[in-house]
């Protein structure tokens, strides 16, 4: 961690118990008027709805609430994930948080332990019943609810059809030896060696993401039940060994053949890659790109299994500020967002996946295999985080995995020597 990263934590941290203090002192007056009005101008930060045509959904959705209650007023600040800490860390160092926060999945233990959210007075059993349960779970932090879940996204098993069949493959992979040996029999090259399709793409999204969807499927999990490292567990080194094979053995791939938002365009679309472990998501891509690979029914999916079933599940949450100055307008919001509605248009602007479950019904999921893939398979869905300092150490996963696909390090002594990383990080809180 970074010198000035510890200090805008320590920054966050004396903020955050200022602001718990307030609370036990009585907080702000209520926002509601003589006739129980809920009213007050409130700020939303939002890492979702992005470019103009998201802002326009957005607007779309808060004229909609502003019809409902007139009396609020609501402030929208765009950002995106790659800027969503600094400035939800910035406001709550200076002392004036959003009112409404939307964040990712795993985030909400860092900030609810330093008091910075307001538990939602919600039974998590009761959401669960509206919600999917797996969508439910990332919001709640030692039994309360933080968090409503807005909408989900996945990582899971993709591959071209036709592909599979000239290559003489009639299901998909079952296990890691499989995913393994279809790569290698998918891969082509030219006379002279040069890579043409890679067999197996596994640098196409973030390595967290990928060595996490395989550190769940052998077995494994990320923490152990007292917070302290389990992924260098064989489990672990399981996982990383496979994605280093699949480079530096079965040369299936080579580094640098993709990589995650490539401005260069789908590599599936462009016929460059038959397999990968890769976001639902592609299906919009696809449709942009390629729409006859889905016209002509050309793309499978599958979920990445060994010794069970697994998929890693992102997703946005909608949180209010524990000292939100306006705590009754801030909770409808964060309601009304995690609603119907706002819920569908958000995904459909986004292409990911409502949480609520009355909404796979609807045109928008019934018109998207690959999220309706994902949601008959929620029961295999993991996420990341779990513990206060995950915001600190997520971002070390990438370089650790990137050391062992590259052959620097083993992956057994890669993944060693990022838990001693993420140990003294979890000691230096």
């Amino acid at each position: 961690m970074t010198n000035r990263h510890r200090s805008a934590l320590r920054a966050v941290a004396a903020a955050a118990a200022g602001l718990v203090v307030l609370a036990a002192c009585g907080g702000p007056a209520p926002d509601r008027g003589g006739d129980g009005a809920v009213s007050g101008e409130i700020s939303l930060l939002t890492p979702i709805f992005e470019r103009a045509d998201g802002a326009a959904v957005l607007e779309e959705q808060l004229a909609a609430f502003k019809q409902k209650y007139p009396g609020v007023t609501v402030k929208p600040d765009y950002t995106s994930y790659s800027k969503l800490n600094e400035k939800l860390t910035t406001s709550i160092a200076s002392g004036q948080p959003y009112d409404v926060m939307l964040m990712g999945v795993g985030w909400i233990p860092p900030f609810a332990e330093k008091g910075v959210l307001a538990d939602l007075q919600q039974d998590p059993a009761q959401l669960a019943t509206r919600y999917y349960e797996g969508a439910v779970d990332p919001g709640v932090f030692q039994g309360k609810v933080y968090g409503l879940p807005i909408m989900m996204d996945t990582r899971i098993g993709i591959y071209r059809k036709d592909l599979f069949a000239q290559a003489g493959i009639t299901e998909p992979p079952k296990n890691f030896a499989e995913l393994r040996e279809y790569g290698k029999r998918l891969t082509q090259r030219g006379p002279d060696g040069k890579l043409l399709v890679a067999g197996l793409d596994v640098l196409g999204i973030d390595p967290r993401q990928a060595f996490l969807t395989l550190l769940w499927a052998a077995g494994g999990e990320l923490f152990n039940p007292d917070g302290s490292p389990a992924f260098n567990s064989p489990a672990g080194v399981k996982a990383l060994q496979t994605m280093t094979d699949v480079i530096q053995t079965d040369r299936s791939e080579e580094v640098g053949w993709t990589v995650p938002n490539s401005p260069t365009g789908n590599v599936m679309a462009q016929g460059r890659a038959a397999m990968l472990v890769g976001h639902h998501n592609f299906w919009t891509a696809i449709e942009r790109e390629a729409p006859d690979l889905i016209a002509q029914d050309k793309l499978g999916f599958f979920v990445i299994q060994d010794e069970r079933p697994a998929i890693f599940q992102g997703g946005t949450l909608a949180t209010v500020a524990a000292q939100s100055k306006a705590p009754a307008a801030a909770k409808a919001l964060a309601e009304f967002l995690a609603s119907e509605g706002p819920a569908l248009a958000a995904n459909q602007q986004r292409g990911n996946i409502p949480a609520l479950k009355s909404l796979e019904t609807s045109e928008f999921v019934q018109q998207n295999k690959a999220i309706q893939f994902a949601m008959q398979h929620f029961d295999a869905v993991h996420s990341e985080g779990g513990v206060p300092a995950w915001l600190d150490v997520r971002d070390k996963f990438k370089p650790a995995i990137e050391s062992a696909m590259l052959g620097q390090k083993s992956p057994q002594q890669a993944l060693d020597d990022l838990a001693a990383e993420t140990s003294a990080a979890l000691a230096g809180r």
